[in-house]
Formats: structure tokens, sequence, C-alpha cells
């Protein structure tokens, strides 16, 4: 039987067959085995990953109100469910006053401006709905302590972070293309010479993947129905510098399709944890840093032909 040999479109950042090959092969059971004893791989009921954030996020407010010190967080990307965190607060009675959130990202238009906190479908304009403003009057951090990307400060938002002695955790997970918040390995914007250039890119507006419009396009916000062209094509994001300066990290690998099996991220999971360190898979560097990964069971599950599935 002849065979058919072929190599991945060009849009693919990451490509190299042989490494995609190993990692395919990789099986649950391997998942959690890691060189680095600080990059620490747990996998999760699909259920519990994300009460697990919200229990920390909750954890280190209780800190920051228990003790008066400062806490800089890096925030995903707010949805709904922020609302459970903002009502654990506040039957707690903790107080948010010395917290500083900084929002990993947000979109942009094509022009490179970044869409306003007055877009419904903008991540500030989330993060002050479901968040921010569901916190009791008298428990809210000051407004100048809720940061969003804007075109005010996406110059100096790294240097935000910096002036604060850097994030003190830093939450993500990767997306299809396996970028960290909105840094995507095929942007114009974040390419680089080396790894150690790129490591050190501060917050910029870039060019979106063709498989983050993809993902994107399968939001509730966006409609769940591949709407390609709904997606802005650019957004605004913290940089490499900002998640690796972070004092600790906790990355989520937990996104199927509408709760089925059906999960783009199960082989950007293995590329992230267990593939080389690169610039082409950026959330890979997190494997070099002290880190807590949550793997859901769904994404953690084998690769394997499904011909139940069909097509």
């Amino acid at each position: 039987m002849k065979d058919f040999i072929f190599s991945p479109s060009t849009f693919i950042p990451f490509r190299d067959k042989a490494v995609v090959e190993r990692l395919r092969a990789l099986t649950r059971e391997q998942l959690t085995e890691h060189a680095n004893p600080d990059y620490r791989i747990q996998i999760l009921p699909d259920a519990e990953v994300e009460p697990c954030w919200m229990a920390d996020i909750l954890a280190r407010i209780r800190h920051s109100s228990e003790t008066g010190e400062k806490l800089v967080m890096i925030m995903p990307n707010p949805w709904p469910n922020y609302v459970k965190v903002a009502e654990m607060i506040n039957n707690e009675k903790l107080s948010c006053r010395n917290i500083h959130t900084f929002n990993m990202d947000e979109y942009a238009n094509e022009h490179g401006e970044i869409a306003p906190e007055s877009w419904p479908l903008g991540f500030g304009h989330a993060f002050k709905k479901y968040f921010y403003s569901e916190l009791a009057a008298d428990l809210r951090p000051p407004e100048e302590q809720v940061h969003g990307l804007s075109n005010e400060n996406i110059d100096h938002y790294s240097r935000l972070l910096e002036d604060l002695g850097g994030a003190d955790i830093c939450y993500a997970g990767p997306g299809w293309s396996g970028h960290i918040a909105f840094i995507e390995p095929d942007a114009p914007e974040f390419a680089a010479a080396s790894l150690e250039d790129w490591k050190k890119m501060g917050a910029r507006v870039c060019t979106l993947s063709p498989l983050t419009i993809a993902q994107n396009s399968l939001h509730g916000c966006f409609g769940a129905s591949g709407d390609l062209t709904a997606v802005p094509p650019k957004a605004a994001t913290i940089g490499p510098a900002d998640a690796i300066a972070a004092k600790h990290r906790i990355a989520m690998h937990s996104i199927s399709i509408g709760g089925s099996f059906q999960s783009w991220q199960r082989l950007t999971t293995r590329l992230c944890l267990h593939g080389p360190v690169t610039p082409l898979v950026p959330e890979s560097v997190f494997q070099t840093l002290p880190t807590d990964v949550w793997v859901s069971e769904t994404s953690a599950q084998d690769i394997k032909v499904r011909w139940d599935l069909g097509y």
C-alpha cells in the first residue's frame, strides 16, 4: 500500500512533524511527568478546574484582606462566572482595597485602535460588569487599581506592572495557537531574533492568529457559530516579559466545544507541556518557570482516531 505523505499547512505556526507525532502519542498518564519539579501538572475532573481557580483567587484576596498586603494579579479573560468570585468575596466581607488587577488582553481593530471599555464584547467592559461592579462598594479597590489595556496606556502597561513589583500571580490558559493572553506565535509584532529576545518583550498591539480568530468565533459572545467576521483582527496584550516576571503562574487547560469530547486544546496542551520551549508555542515558556498546570480530564484524554464521531 502506498503511503500518503504531506506537510502541515504553512499557516500553522509549529509544524515539526516528528515532534508532533511524539506529542500526539503521549498518554493521559504521561502528561503529568515533567523534568522541572517547579512545573507541576495535575489532571482534574472537568468540573473542578474552574472552582479551583476561583478558590485560588479567593485565598489570595483573603490573605491580602487579613494582612493588608498588596496583591497584584494578571487576570484571564472575564466571563460571567466572575460574578461567583465577587459573591464569595462579599459573603466573607473581604477587603479588596489592596489588590491591583491587570487584564491580560483586549481586542483591537485593523488600525490598532483598542476597544474602549464601553464596547459590550470587550474584556475591559466584562471585567467591570461581572467582577468590579458586583463587589460591595465598601470592599472594592479604588478604580484606578483596576487596569485594562487602552490606547492611553498600551505604551506603558508593562511599566505599570513593573512599578508595582510585577504580578504576584498570572492566571492563563493557552489558545489554539498556544498563545499566552494574545501573545501570538505568528504575529509580526512579536517577531524576535531569539528566544531570549522574545522573553524580554512587553505589552503591545498585535495581529491575531487565524487559529485564534477561529477559536474565538466559537465563543458565546460571538454567537458560538463560527462567525469569523465577528472577531476583531488585532488585540492588545501583555508581553512575554510580564508573564515571566510574575512570581507564580497558574495555567488552565480545560476548554472543550460546548462541554463535548471535541476539543482543539488536546494537542495544544501537549505542545505547551512537553514540546520544545519556543515562541512558536508561547505558553511552552512556562515549562521553565514555577507554574501550576491544571488539565481537565477532557483535555488530557489520549489522541486517537474516533470513527464513532465520524468525519
